[in-house]
This record gives structure tokens, sequence and C-alpha cells, in this order.
């Protein structure tokens, strides 16, 4: 069993915090390739674009030698959304984390640490316009080392999370996973989470086909206090 605590970030932190994230994203990429080949349009592609080079060349030789061309491009482009998000998280909040988080009301950042060493995060900073009557906090950033899964780390970490909600007066926790994320999703089910939508963030993550889940976790004392 790992042993392991939780904490708020430190500036020391940062470096092993970039790397946990990052490594965490980017092992995605594989999952994203598989699920991308079984599309129809990717299917279409890698037999249409080999036949139209034969008919107009006359050439099979070329023609296979394009799906040597494509696969590679296409795992190209699998890996686009998960790049892209790491480099946009690294020049927004996760830029500055003291700044974005830890300096700002109702907001937190906190790791996971074991043998002196950074082995997950999380973090979670207001919603801005949530719906008439709700105070509603997001959570961000969840990851846990490769090494460290297993051992109920990403689940604290949440459980982190809601309860930093609840010591804040917040109605309801909400988040976004990506689907293809299979253990985050059975994660957030497993912990009460419920799905309220699903969307693309952009074209790019519609073309491969890697939706996001939008999840929900209404906390117990403002449901009580509904009642």
């Amino acid at each position: 069993m790992a042993f392991f605590h939780i904490r708020l970030f430190q500036e020391r932190d940062y470096k092993q915090v970039v790397d946990v994230f990052s490594s965490g994203m980017q092992e995605h990429i594989p999952t994203a390739f598989r699920h991308m080949l079984t599309l129809p349009r990717t299917l279409l592609l890698l037999l249409g674009v080999p036949i139209a080079v034969a008919l107009v060349s006359g050439s099979w030789l070329l023609a296979v030698a394009c799906i040597f061309f494509l696969l590679p491009f296409l795992h190209f482009l699998a890996g686009q959304p998960w790049k892209n998000y790491v480099s946009k998280c690294l020049h927004t909040d996760m830029a500055d984390i003291t700044k974005s988080y830890l300096s700002v009301q109702g907001a937190g950042f906190w790791v996971a640490v074991s043998g002196g060493q950074v082995v997950g995060t999380v973090a979670a900073q207001p919603v801005k316009d949530p719906p008439l009557g709700r105070k509603q906090l997001q959570l961000f950033r969840l990851s846990v080392s490769s090494q460290h899964r297993g051992h109920g780390i990403a689940k604290a970490l949440v459980r982190t999370v809601l309860q930093f909600a609840r010591d804040q007066g917040y109605t309801d926790v909400v988040l976004e996973t990506g689907l293809l994320q299979k253990s985050a999703v059975m994660l957030y089910y497993s912990m009460g989470f419920r799905k309220t939508g699903e969307s693309f963030m952009n074209f790019l993550m519609w073309l491969v086909d890697v939706s996001v889940i939008h999840f929900i976790y209404p906390l117990p004392s403002a449901q009580e206090h509904e009642l």
C-alpha cells in the first residue's frame, strides 16, 4: 500500500506538478489513436485515399505507401487535442498556480505527496456564472502518476475538493472530463457525480471524436437545505 498525504500546493512543487499533469494527459494519446481508427470516417479515409491514388496513378505500390503516410498523420491528429490542452493549461491557470488558485477566494490547488514526491494533483475554482441560486465550484487538473495509481489517491483528492466545497458553502461541485478517460469517468460515477451533458470543445475534438462529459455533484448540505 502506498502511503501519501494531501496538502496545499507550494511553489517548490511546480516542476513536479507540471510533470505529473503533462504525463497524465499524454498517456491518453494511444487510446485516442486506437479509438480514432474505429471511426467510420477514418476507415473511409484509409480505404478511399489509397484507392483514389491507385486509380489516378495506376500504381498500387503508391497506394500502399499512402497508407503508411496516413497512419502517422492520424496518430499526430489524435494527439493534438491532448497536446493543445496541456499547452493551454500551462500558459493560462497553471502558468502561475499561486495566482490562479491560492490567491483567489474560494479556490484551491492540492497535491498528493508520497516519499517526498508529488504524485497527484487537483484544483478547484469558483464557477463565474452559475445557475441562479447556486454557488458552484469547478474541479480541475485531477491527475495521478502512473506508478501510484490503484491506491485511492485520486479518490482522496476528489474528496478533498468536496470537503473544501462544503466548508466554503458551495451548493455543487462540477467538472468536465474526456469520454476516453475511462478510469476518471468510472471514478466520478462511483463517488456520486451524475452526468449532465456531453459536448465537443472544438472542431478538432469533434474530428477525432473525443467528447467531453459534464458532471455535477450536488452537496448533501444543499440538498438537505432544499428539503
